[in-house]
């Protein structure tokens, strides 16, 4: 959707109710006060007259508006109308999540999606509003908002965690858009600028440093708690058992109510709560920490509209499914190479089985993970180039596996295949197609998890088969759940 899309009336109706459904979808700038808020903002309804609605956060920063300090825009759950989207645009919305823009600028951005930088900046202008790199510069600056807000994480820290290249450059931006400094706005929360001491975990985030130079790799250790944003309802149960079945020993932990795992530099522990997930990290670099809110949200499936799935697969024969289970999610992937092993070990064999040989791998392969991750050492997942090169013999994976892992090692390594946003799916899928070994339900469960395609159906699933001849569904119901066959699936996993 884009911004000239909007509807003026049903976006002030929204506002007037404060309802929570449109949180995220629009923002409301206030022309009096040059200041935007949330549809659920507290503060008194504007009159239509000084009212402008914007699609994006970046956008009503580009036309002069600020980020309310009551209403927070930086804590509104991602926009449900880009979370699955595997266009240009959003594929360069979820590297920008990544960090790719901060890394490199528009030139590695576009490089990632093989396009020109000039082609991408005027795809954004068309369907954003602005260029890329306003739309990183916002996620940035909104980023930094909330640790310094939240935290007393010093100052230094929050410029290379929201993504910035240096403290000057941290501060200018601060002051050129919103109007103060970093320091300013700490000051008003009441936190010193470089303390280290623990934040108010009430707020959403405690803050603990180590000893070392702040901001520079593995020279510290910044223990955060922030509170992840979601859509209601949210079946986080059945997404915890999905998780916890299949966590990998050495790499995750997981049980009823939290998931965690190693993760290079440090670790992630995501426990849901009423209303939001908590999120736990223990991370040596804090400019790591905006990729790891963008990944631990697209693996908890936040950013997904509810309604609109429901409303979709209610209507037809999964209606029972739907109403048994509001809220339910699609478990996403930490990495995208990660998940397509995963798939490929997990083959026509039980997801303990899986998980016992996927933990063999790890150990055989996978790397140290931080000393800083638990009390007790873990592993890190071994890349694309380093299972290319493994010893994978004797761990019980047959040799057609085997020689599968090592093929599909190699075209990721090679950047032939691209799981982690820069390629359009279904030519991701087009390429694991074309690795020996890889078939349909391989392909599908991988773009399902991976690629987060919405309509993903990992054909020939015989727990699919199996709940559907349970449940009396005949095969040709599988094209009435499209857009959303990827949560059909997971309706019918859960009904086993």
């Amino acid at each position: 959707m884009s911004v000239k899309e909007l509807d003026f009336d049903a976006c002030y109706r929204a506002v007037a109710a404060r309802d929570a459904r449109f949180d995220g979808r629009f923002y409301t700038a206030v022309t009096s006060t040059r200041i935007y808020c949330r549809p659920i903002c507290p503060a008194r309804t504007p009159a239509t007259r000084n009212v402008r609605f914007y699609r994006y956060a970046a956008t009503a920063e580009a036309a002069g508006f600020r980020p309310c300090k009551r209403c927070r825009p930086e804590l509104s759950p991602g926009d449900p109308g880009w979370d699955h989207r595997g266009d240009l645009v959003g594929r360069a919305l979820r590297l920008i999540d990544e960090g790719v823009a901060d890394d490199g600028g528009v030139t590695r951005l576009a490089g990632r999606l093989h396009i020109t930088g000039r082609h991408l900046h005027r795809l954004f202008t068309e369907e954003i509003g602005v260029g890329p790199l306003a739309v990183a510069r916002t996620k940035r600056l909104l980023l930094a908002k909330q640790l310094l807000t939240e935290t007393a994480l010093p100052i230094v820290d929050v410029a290379f965690a929201a993504g910035f290249g240096s403290v000057r450059q941290f501060n200018a931006a601060m002051k050129g858009t919103y109007g103060f400094t970093p320091g300013e706005l700490r000051a008003t929360t009441g936190r010193a600028a470089g303390g280290t001491g623990p934040g108010n975990p009430g707020t959403g985030i405690r803050t603990g440093t180590g000893t070392g130079q702040a901001g520079g790799a593995g020279a510290s250790v910044s223990v955060l708690t922030l509170r992840l944003h979601r859509r209601e309802p949210y079946d986080a149960a059945t997404l915890m058992r999905f998780l916890s079945a299949r966590a990998i020993p050495g790499l995750e932990w997981a049980d009823a109510t939290s998931y965690g795992r190693a993760v290079p530099g440090g670790t992630v522990t995501l426990t849901p709560e009423p209303g939001r997930v908590r999120l736990d990290v223990s991370v040596e670099d804090t400019r790591n920490l905006a990729r790891i809110v963008a990944r631990c949200r697209r693996l908890l499936d936040l950013d997904a509209d509810p309604e609109a799935i429901s409303a979709a697969l209610g209507a037809t024969s999964l209606a029972p499914l739907v109403a048994a289970r509001p809220g339910l999610r699609v478990p996403g992937a930490w990495d995208g190479f990660e998940m397509a092993v995963r798939a490929v070990v997990g083959q026509q064999i039980s997801v303990a089985g899986a998980r016992t040989l996927l933990g063999r791998v790890t150990a055989r392969a996978g790397s140290p993970a931080s000393a800083v991750t638990r009390p007790e050492p873990g592993l890190l997942f071994p890349d694309a180039a380093r299972l290319a090169e493994a010893d994978l013999d004797g761990l019980g994976l047959t040799g057609r596996r085997t020689a599968t892992l090592r093929a599909l090692a190699a075209k990721v390594a090679a950047g032939e295949i691209d799981l982690d946003g820069g390629q359009e799916p279904a030519e991701a899928v087009a390429g694991l197609l074309e690795v020996p070994g890889i078939g349909p339900w391989t392909a599908g469960y991988v773009a399902l998890r991976a690629l987060r395609d919405p309509d993903a159906w990992p054909g020939g699933d015989l727990g699919l088969r199996r709940a559907m001849a349970c449940l009396g569904i005949p095969d040709s119901h599988i094209e009435r759940w499209r857009p959303w066959r990827a949560y059909a699936a997971l309706h019918l996993w859960s009904s086993e």
